[in-house]
Order: C-alpha cells, then sequence, then structure tokens
C-alpha cells in the first residue's frame, strides 16, 4: 500500500512540475512516466486517463484549501461577522496561503497551473471542480456580491476574473517579481507581503 502512495505521489509531483513547465496538450503522458520513473500501465491504473490526472493534480490542492475555506465561511456566519469585501478577500488569501504556504513553491505552481486552466481550455477540469467544489464557491461568491450590492451581476463576472487574472500573475510570477523588487527597491518580501499589496488593488477594483 505504501508503495502504491508513493507512486501516486511521485507521479503527481512530476506531472504537476511538467505541466506547469510546458502545457497541458503540451505534455504526454510517456513524457510524465519516463520523468516519474514509472510505466505507463501504472498511470492507467491509478488515474486511468491523462484528464483524470489533471484533476487529481488539481484536487490535491484545492482539497485542503476547500475544506479549510468552507470551515472559515460558517465560523464568519456563525459568529455574525459583517459581509465586507475588504475581510471576504483577506478571508480567502489567507486561507490559500495557509494551505500551501510553508512551500511557497507549490502555491506558485498551483496559480500557473491555474492560469493554463483557462488559457487551454480545460472544459472537462471546470466541470470537475463545478462538481467537486461548487458548493463552496457558490457560498463565497454569494457573500462576495452581498458585499458590493452596487455591482451588477454580469459586472461583478468580469472584476473577479480580471482580479483572479492579477492574482494569477502574481502568485505563479513570485520569485520574478520579489527579486525584481530585491533589485530595484532592496526589499525582501514574503509571500504574504505580496499578497498584501495585491488586495487593495483587487478591492478598488472591483467596487470601481
Amino acid at each position: 500500500m505504501a508503495a502504491q502512495s508513493g507512486t501516486v505521489e511521485r507521479i503527481l509531483d512530476t506531472a504537476e512540475v511538467l505541466f506547469a513547465q510546458k502545457g497541458f496538450a503540451e505534455t504526454s503522458l510517456r513524457a510524465i512516466t519516463s520523468k516519474a520513473g514509472v510505466n505507463l500501465a501504472a498511470v492507467n491504473y491509478h488515474f486511468g486517463s491523462k484528464e483524470a490526472l489533471i484533476q487529481a493534480i488539481f484536487e490535491r490542492f484545492l482539497a485542503p484549501f476547500c475544506t479549510e475555506l468552507g470551515e472559515r465561511i460558517t465560523q464568519m456566519v456563525d459568529d455574525g461577522e459583517p459581509v465586507d469585501l475588504e475581510r471576504l478577500l483577506r478571508l480567502i488569501s489567507r486561507t490559500a496561503l495557509g494551505a500551501h504556504g510553508s512551500d511557497p513553491q507549490r502555491l506558485a505552481l498551483f496559480f500557473r497551473l491555474c492560469g493554463l486552466a483557462y488559457t487551454q481550455a480545460q472544459g472537462h477540469l471546470r466541470r470537475f471542480i463545478r462538481e467537486r467544489y461548487g458548493d463552496v464557491f457558490n457560498r463565497f461568491l454569494a457573500m462576495l456580491a452581498s458585499a458590493a450590492p452596487d455591482v451588477p451581476p454580469m459586472e461583478l463576472f468580469w472584476r473577479v476574473h480580471f482580479g483572479l487574472g492579477a492574482t494569477v500573475f502574481a502568485m505563479s510570477s513570485m520569485d520574478s517579481l520579489r527579486a525584481i523588487c530585491k533589485s530595484d527597491f532592496d526589499a525582501d518580501l514574503s509571500a504574504a507581503d505580496v499578497t498584501q499589496r495585491l488586495l487593495p488593488f483587487i478591492v478598488g477594483g472591483i467596487r470601481a
């Protein structure tokens, strides 16, 4: 059992790096198996298809994040906390950093994969996320809408996705941005520091 678990983790670790580097369409299962040191039968046995492998990669990131986010939303509601736009965005930011905060590289990798999921039209992945985690995201989006009552639904859709685009860029380019900041301003910033600068930008964009 432990050997099987190790094989699964090795396949997932290898696949997420190769997908992030080369893209979903450009990365073959053979490239993954060769790099992971396993045979194709192992991938087929544990995942069944390339689409299922991609879904498993996202599940590994999203499962702890969505569990924590759902609990925090419930706690916020139970405590009767006011639904405030900045508070909500700080909540989801802290949750994302907390889920994989001990390894900033993994967080950057996840956001790079998120960007690819949009640019390479992974429809199966959108369906998978909606079916598996839609309840949590819908609860969050409903609270977000109530915190921005003057923004029409379709306008909110675009502003949220523009904010998501800025987040994907900032988080997936974290190392480069921090290096540029260090070079230009002699300032060492953590992932949390960058997030604190990103939040006011997104809040302003949604309220604009």
